[in-house]
């Protein structure tokens, strides 16, 4: 926050009463740089071996990592990759609430019911225990495409995407195991970062964005499997969109409040019902969170649908499931189904029954990993593919140095005389970019043009 921005006054107040003699300090913070986070993604990289040095380690999340400052990450390919993700330091501590309240070593159903930007979507993915399913929601659909990208990137086979309204999910009553409400709000814990945020600021807004939650909050509590876990998350410091949101959880919506042990030294505050991260007491922005128990509820008793049929999709050919082997590690962990244009979508074979479960609750299903087409006999391998961790580990692949690698990802030419001929993986550092086919003569560069660099990458 420059020096020159005043807070508005009815938010200074308010923090006054609320932080007391730490109101100085707390300014001041807002009024430092904000430190720069990273979260390590633990299927592609190796932190012993990907970080060039030693870095200082968020201290709740075993792969995130603070940077001595800001790089322009758009000009690193390994970014591209999915090798991190960048986080804000304070909302990577969802990973020791999960960590702490679901220690289950068993395949759980998790809902991002607000999902966009991925952030905390590729965090649940990563804490997951294997044969999970994750589905990141973003109702608002400008934002559903970065989201689709980000989970991309970050390689999960068992992440899916959609995009609907929290009353939508009503014919899944009782079928997550955790349920993420990271809310939209009033933004008060992005001051520092975002000085707009101030000017939007108002007491207004803040009321609009508490009442906004409960509605979301009704729908998600219903969602919730007897014994599973509510998670309710803000970038804010205000008592209406917190607190108070957790207490109206616990008195109306009858759910048992969890407490998570977090040592003092990490100085995150404790209030009646959640925690709070402030920029005066630890090395990130604002952030407030409360976890619930469902002890109640009702179990989910839907019934699946008999395939895909909101894609209107078929069963592959037995002699195009057998090609696909040469394509992914495992094949046979697979169920495959073809969509009209003959894209090829690909889902773990022990979440089969789960997502006819989602397609047939949902109006319109969900978004599956697009793993290529067919056209004749040649297989045309997507983007999805290219960047999920259950690719074939040995397919032909070109290492490319950095400033290659960055061409390559602005699409511009590139000529690999050494390279063999057909499709090949575009890799740094070991990482998969996408798809290349060598001619000979030229390379085709099937980099989606949404993915594509824009900026100039002179700028190295």
């Amino acid at each position: 926050m420059p020096q020159s921005v005043s807070l508005p006054a009815a938010f200074e107040a308010r923090l006054k009463a609320q932080l007391g003699t730490e109101f100085t300090p707390f300014e001041e913070a807002l009024r430092t740089p904000p430190p720069v986070s990273i979260r390590l993604n633990p299927a592609k990289v190796d932190a012993a071996r990907y970080l060039a040095a030693p870095l200082e380690r968020v201290p709740w999340h075993p792969a995130g990592y603070y940077l001595p400052e800001r790089p322009v990450f758009t000009l690193d390919p390994t970014f591209h990759a999915g090798a991190y993700y960048v986080q804000e330091a304070s909302s990577m501590i969802l990973h020791e609430v999960l960590t702490q309240l679901m220690p289950s070593p068993y395949p759980l159903r998790i809902l991002d019911l607000c999902a966009a930007p991925g952030g905390k979507s590729t965090l649940l993915a990563s804490w997951m225990p294997p044969g999970s399913l994750l589905l990141a929601n973003e109702v608002i659909r400008s934002r559903v495409n970065v989201l689709k990208d980000n989970l991309a990137r970050w390689g999960s086979p068992d992440a899916f995407t959609c995009s609907y309204d929290p009353e939508a999910f009503s014919g899944l009553n009782g079928f997550f195991d955790v349920v993420l409400v990271d809310a939209p709000c009033s933004g008060e814990g992005l001051f520092r970062k975002d000085p707009d945020a101030i000017q939007e600021w108002s007491e207004e807004h803040v009321q609009l964005c508490a009442a906004r939650q409960r509605r979301i909050l009704s729908a998600a509590v219903q969602l919730v499997a007897p014994g599973g876990l509510l998670l309710y998350s803000t970038c804010t410091y205000n008592e209406l969109e917190n607190d108070q949101n957790a207490q109206w959880l616990a008195e109306t919506q009858k759910l048992t409040h969890q407490e998570v042990n977090l040592p003092t030294t990490l100085g995150v505050s404790t209030r009646h019902y959640g925690y709070q991260c402030y920029p005066h007491r630890l090395r990130g922005e604002g952030f407030y969170f409360a976890a619930f128990r469902q002890a109640r509820g009702v179990p989910f008793r839907g019934k699946a649908a008999r395939y895909m049929d909101k894609l209107k999709s078929k069963s592959l050919h037995k002699r195009e499931e057998a090609a696909l082997a040469d394509w992914l590690a495992g094949e046979s962990d697979f169920f495959f189904v073809q969509r009209p244009d003959d894209t090829v979508l690909g889902v773990p074979r022990p979440l089969k029954e789960d997502l006819l479960f989602l397609d047939a609750a949902l109006p319109q299903g969900v978004w599956l990993r697009e793993l290529g087409l067919f056209k004749g006999k040649e297989f045309i391998p997507a983007q999805d593919l290219a960047m999920s961790t259950a690719i074939a580990p040995d397919l032909p692949a070109a290492e490319l140095d950095r400033e290659t690698a960055l061409l390559f990802l602005k699409k511009e030419h590139i000529v690999l005389p050494e390279a063999p001929k057909g499709w090949l993986l575009a890799r740094h550092r070991g990482l998969n970019l996408g798809w290349m086919k060598n001619l000979g003569n030229r390379v085709n560069n099937y980099l989606p043009k949404d993915w594509r660099i824009r900026m100039d990458i002179r700028e190295v």
